[in-house]
């Protein structure tokens, strides 16, 4: 996939979309290699990279920093960049600021958390010429709002609520909508009731697409067990045996061999 026109076609046409949060070069360059859709530069890097309890240490020079070398070894994947905390609330002017420095790495779409209080924003945004990929449901940067990582939508009010707010992302101009730790069955209605694609996360199976983290998805933060996690492979297990056979080969003088020595 190499543009939003291509995003937004694949509601009616599919095939299913799938997005992968990567953050360094070395995995766009595995992902420029495989057949998944895109890459979404996320500002779960805070967390996942640096060890941080919350994305809000991600900052538009380092989510720039990373979309940067990300673009370099994503070889004509669509890549979209996430707007760090606050970004989208500090107005237009450097709402319009953060969206340039992103693209000028070379991300070709951003993502924004949230509608309601900076519908303005992505309005601005989408009528300048920058594609916004919507966010809602479990917004990682309003945790202290939500009380910690939990499932939205769980009720009627509260569902009514998430339907409301994707129709204004939509009408915004957004080209797409993630839809974070909601029940299947309120993403699905979310799905039917606009016309742009959702992308899930924790979301059941019948939003237009899913995303998972690079890391999550190969098994390389085995820590992390969230219920929506599936592990397609299991990368620890052969980093762990690699560096045993590496401290055994070193400590036994097996490495380096002549062959290995100039």
């Amino acid at each position: 996939m190499k543009s939003v026109l291509e995003f937004k076609a694949r509601k009616t046409s599919g095939p299913k979309i799938s997005m992968v949060s990567a953050y360094t070069h070395w995995e766009a360059r595995f992902l420029a290699a495989s057949s998944v859709d895109c890459i979404l530069v996320g500002d779960s890097l805070a967390v996942v990279l640096d060890g941080e309890l919350t994305t809000f240490a991600a900052t538009p020079e380092t989510m720039a920093r990373h979309t940067r070398a990300v673009a370099r070894g994503a070889d004509g994947k669509l890549v979209i960049a996430d707007f760090p905390f606050l970004a989208a609330r500090r107005g237009i002017v450097a709402a319009v600021d953060c969206a340039a420095e992103l693209l000028r790495a070379g991300a070709h779409a951003v993502k924004i958390e949230g509608v309601d209080g900076h519908e303005d924003v992505l309005r601005h945004l989408t009528q300048s010429g920058v594609p916004v990929l919507g966010h809602l449901g479990l917004t990682p940067q309003s945790i202290h709002a939500l009380g910690g990582y939990k499932v939205q939508g769980k009720n009627e009010p509260a569902a009514t609520e998430l339907v409301r707010q994707a129709r204004a992302i939509e009408a915004a101009g957004c080209f797409g909508l993630v839809l974070e730790c909601v029940p299947a069955a309120v993403a699905a209605g979310i799905t039917a009731a606009i016309g742009i694609p959702t992308i899930g996360i924790g979301a059941g199976p019948d939003t237009d697409g899913q995303v998972l983290v690079f890391h999550d998805l190969l098994g390389l933060n085995p820590g992390f067990n969230a219920r929506f996690v599936r592990r397609f492979a299991d990368a620890s297990t052969a980093v762990n045996n690699g560096l045993a056979a590496f401290a055994k080969a070193v400590a036994k003088g097996d490495y380096p061999s002549k062959k290995e020595t100039y």
